[in-house]
């Protein structure tokens, strides 16, 4: 029995069937993590390497700013684009991290980052229209796309490009299926690499020629360790960034995030914020507009990522898990397993079956190559980072 069958939910009579557009893939992560959770409240020892979520609380001021905004204000609804402030403060981000002046004509506060895809694509895409993917990649994109009714069309990647599509394979998708976007993330899920050097400059004036729009995911600037991430709005004027607090603001929860789209797109964003979900939660963006003041204690908590990162490297061969991709940022590594499984979501659940260890298999990534491959998120304690290696050292052995 495969991973997802095996935490499928029971099946419950409907009065007709389910829409159509409904049918997608599910997230696999989250079942999984569902798996985990109900092992550990069963009063099993689990670590989370599953979950790309950090495992440290939101920053101190961020808490302090929620506990009076829940003492002294009435929490009503906010403009559909979000809080005037956190949209200044998010403007204000750009100049003081990336050198880049965006105007808060360009910033949209969104219901986390999943709710900028949908904006996203809304705004840009018509039923049927193709938007090309890496694979691997995070498979909310393309799950939304068809929920759309779009078309995600995958660019295999690989160590030749480091895992990042380059132009020449952009051109041939967008010659051979007509496509109308290109999303990607830098640092990239669920490989941890990054658009290098110049390689976001070619890909964004790429999809320039070709006169795609580009969708650039953001969530995890911050954690980025070979160099810095580079916004793809200092490079294309046309770009659509999305971002969020979830990963290196360590607010995950709290459902908060954000867009930069050219000014021509606010106002239609802005309507179909309106209509989806009328504003983002007052009191996440109060604590989020505090966020920014805690950069001290968020390099603090960044070095953490650091120390499992290097960890993990060194200690997972050990347990033979040597073929790991490239990782400049996020906090996760991409294992080959093709030497010791061509089952990854059999093996996944094996592993968190006997040893206690929850991992995501690469099928929840890349549908043709994910099934020898395997995700582990280093968001975790150290200390747990380190019993994870040992737990599957001796489980190797």
């Amino acid at each position: 029995m495969s991973l997802p069958e095996a935490m499928s939910a029971a099946e419950t009579s409907l009065p007709r069937p389910a829409a159509v557009r409904s049918d997608i893939d599910p997230f696999i992560v989250m079942d999984v993590m569902r798996l985990a959770n109900e092992r550990q409240a069963a009063g099993e020892d689990i670590i989370h390497m599953e979950v790309g979520q950090p495992a440290t609380p939101a920053p101190r001021t961020v808490i302090d700013a929620a506990k009076a905004a829940l003492d002294g204000d009435k929490l009503g609804y906010t403009d559909a684009l979000g809080l005037p402030k956190l949209r200044e403060r998010i403007s204000r981000y750009y100049a003081e991290r990336y050198q880049c002046d965006v105007g808060i004509n360009r910033i949209v506060v969104t219901t986390g980052s999943s709710a900028g895809f949908l904006l996203a694509f809304l705004a840009t895409m018509d039923t049927g229209d193709r938007v090309a993917l890496p694979s691997p990649g995070y498979p909310c994109y393309r799950h939304i796309l068809s929920a759309l009714g779009c078309e995600p069309i995958t660019i295999e990647t690989g160590p030749d490009t480091r895992w990042m599509p380059s132009p020449a394979q952009l051109a041939a998708a967008a010659d051979e299926h007509t496509i109308k976007g290109l999303l990607l993330a830098s640092p990239a899920n669920p490989t941890g690499t990054m658009l290098v050097g110049p390689a976001l400059d070619d890909i964004a004036r790429a999809a320039e020629r070709l006169g795609l729009w580009f969708i650039s995911d953001e969530i995890y600037h911050g954690l980025d360790f070979t160099e810095r991430a580079r916004t793809a709005v200092s490079v294309s004027p046309s770009a659509i960034v999305i971002n969020s607090f979830s990963k290196y603001f360590s607010m995950t929860g709290w459902r908060i995030g954000w867009m930069v789209v050219p000014p021509a797109l606010t106002r239609v964003i802005e309507r179909l914020a309106q209509n989806i979900y009328i504003s983002p939660p007052t009191l996440s963006q109060i604590a989020a507009t505090a966020a920014f003041d805690a950069t001290e204690d968020l390099e603090v908590l960044k070095t953490v990522y650091v120390r499992n990162r290097e960890l993990l490297l060194n200690e997972l061969p050990k347990a033979g898990f040597s073929d790991i991709v490239p990782a400049d940022g996020a906090f996760y590594l991409y294992a080959n397993v093709s030497g010791m499984t061509d089952d990854s979501a059999a093996f996944a659940r094996r592993i968190l079956m006997e040893t206690g260890v929850a991992v995501t298999p690469g099928v929840d990534f890349d549908a043709r190559r994910g099934a020898t491959y395997i995700r582990f998120s280093y968001a975790g304690a150290t200390d747990e980072m380190a019993e994870a290696a040992r737990r599957l050292i001796a489980w190797s052995r």
